[in-house]
């Protein structure tokens, strides 16, 4: 048998898993669950690990009202990542569906502060609380078990430092005094959706049985507690800036304020139904079930396009969103072509109304298209004009790592690196200590790639601390292998 034999032998299990993956999620789609459900379980057994494969099978157990095989599979899929944000979707939504709405809660909250921009978690995390009130009155009446590992319920940033909960205490209490003066209404305008998310932490804290219990890990609940309550404001303040990534808010608002007044000819409260329309692709897409997200965007997308721009000033605006919206859900049902022609559809629209926070929007989507179809210059191209409008510390960490990471695929390492310590300088500013981690470890590879290999070690080194301060396990083992690797250089 020759060579290319072997190789081709050696590639058909490759290639009957992502046959069988493809199988699945198409099935799923079309809701043929239990079919669904077989076609993941046999590409799982080719990889038993497969994150991706997990996930669809989690979604396909809550169809199917299996709701501890669904926990199952999203706790399986991050083993490797506690970070992963589908896997952490997945456990929540698990949570959730098994009544366990306090803990369903914790891990809404989570995926939120690592992905604000995910509309998802917000979704999440509203129902989470209504069916708390539901079920025993109001938030103050929780009562959470001290039981299990809820370190996560600490966000990154809190962990970028050797015990910065118990050192730094007195500026946080501080920090919650200063904002605790400030008058309700003008409160509650500062926080916008994140209002419930404070007055549920905050009430949290008038447990007096939770706040002296401890995580398995050993924080006192109460510095736990405290810690989200900043984050919160974090998180508030970052969607306040950023309009690109959950921009339904602000345009909302927007419309609210601009629409004339209906004439006899015009939809009836046209703002409202855009809202409740809106609310429905998000809540699709949200679950999963892109389809169904596309068909709403489109019918919605029918109703605007009748009205007249005399009757509704913004209506360009809201085309923009819609063709936004629709484009998002191409990408999942994997129609990258017509997608990118939606995305750009938002963009020049953006353009015409003169929009920074639509044509960022925009832009990113577009870039998003480029990079995950291996276009990396176009992505470059389009990600580079998205920094002008660019607000935030969060959204420039991850833009300029992913640039620099683009750069790095072209082998234009001088580049990648340039993007990587500003990437770290973004996450350093905001000491958010997963993408320090990340952007560490993108410098670090940039200066190898450029034989500098002390710069090379000290990064490495910083990665895997904060790495160590993450419990991330996988990033542990893989940054230890690239540390080893590029000391030998220095050795030689």
């Amino acid at each position: 048998m020759s060579d290319q034999d072997l190789d081709h032998d050696d590639q058909k299990p490759k290639g009957v898993f992502f046959t069988l993956l493809a199988d699945g999620n198409w099935l799923y789609r079309k809701a043929k669950y239990k079919n669904a459900i077989d076609a993941y379980t046999k590409a799982l057994t080719l990889k038993p690990d497969d994150r991706t494969c997990l996930v669809g099978r989690s979604r396909c157990y809550l169809k199917t009202d299996q709701y501890e095989n669904a926990l199952e599979d999203a706790e399986t899929s991050l083993v490797e990542d506690k970070t992963y944000v589908e896997g952490l979707y997945q456990k929540a939504e698990a949570l959730y569906y098994m009544g366990e709405f306090e803990f369903a809660l914790v891990f809404y909250h989570r995926g939120q502060n690592l992905r604000p921009q995910i509309e998802k978690f917000r979704l999440g995390i509203q129902k989470a609380q209504e069916a708390i009130e539901n079920s025993v009155g109001s938030p103050s009446s929780v009562k959470l078990e001290i039981k299990g590992d809820l370190s996560f319920f600490q966000e990154d940033q809190e962990r970028a430092q050797p015990i910065t909960v118990i050192q730094n205490l007195t500026m946080e209490k501080k920090q919650l005094t200063q904002k605790t003066s400030l008058s309700q209404k003008t409160t509650k305008q500062q926080l916008g959706e994140f209002d419930s998310d404070k007055k549920f932490l905050e009430n949290l804290l008038k447990d007096q049985g939770l706040v002296k219990g401890r995580t398995k890990s050993g924080e006192q609940m109460q510095d736990v507690i405290q810690s989200c309550l900043i984050s919160v404001d974090t998180c508030t303040e970052f969607l306040n800036q950023m309009t690109p990534f959950c921009p339904r808010g602000r345009e909302s608002k927007h419309m609210q304020q601009k629409c004339s007044k209906p004439q006899h000819n015009a939809p009836s409260e046209p703002t409202h139904l855009l809202l409740k329309s809106l609310d429905g692709i998000d809540a699709e897409l949200a679950s999963g079930n892109a389809e169904e997200s596309l068909k709403k965007a489109e019918e919605a997308m029918k109703i605007v396009q009748e009205w007249s721009e005399k009757e509704v000033p913004t209506k360009k605006e809201v085309l923009g969103r819609l063709h936004s919206c629709i484009g998002n859900a191409l990408v999942e049902l994997g129609d990258m072509d017509k997608a990118l022609d939606h995305h750009q559809k938002d963009l020049d629209l953006a353009k015409q109304c003169k929009l920074p926070d639509a044509m960022s929007r925009a832009l990113e989507n577009i870039g998003r298209i480029f990079a995950q179809t291996g276009r990396i210059s176009q992505a470059i191209e389009f990600w580079e004009k998205k920094i002008p409008l660019v607000c935030g510390g969060l959204e420039k960490a991850w833009l300029f790592h992913e640039i620099g990471w683009c750069y790095m695929e072209l082998s234009y390492h001088d580049e990648a690196r340039d993007y990587g310590i500003r990437s770290l300088a973004a996450a350093d500013e905001i000491a958010h200590v997963k993408w320090q981690m990340t952007a560490n470890v993108l410098v670090a590879q940039s200066e190898l790639k450029l034989g500098n290999f002390k710069s090379c070690v000290s990064h490495f080194e910083r990665a895997l601390t904060q790495a160590k301060l993450q419990e991330d396990d996988a990033g542990i083992c893989a940054i230890q292998k690239a540390l080893g690797d590029a000391k030998q250089f220095i050795s030689k």
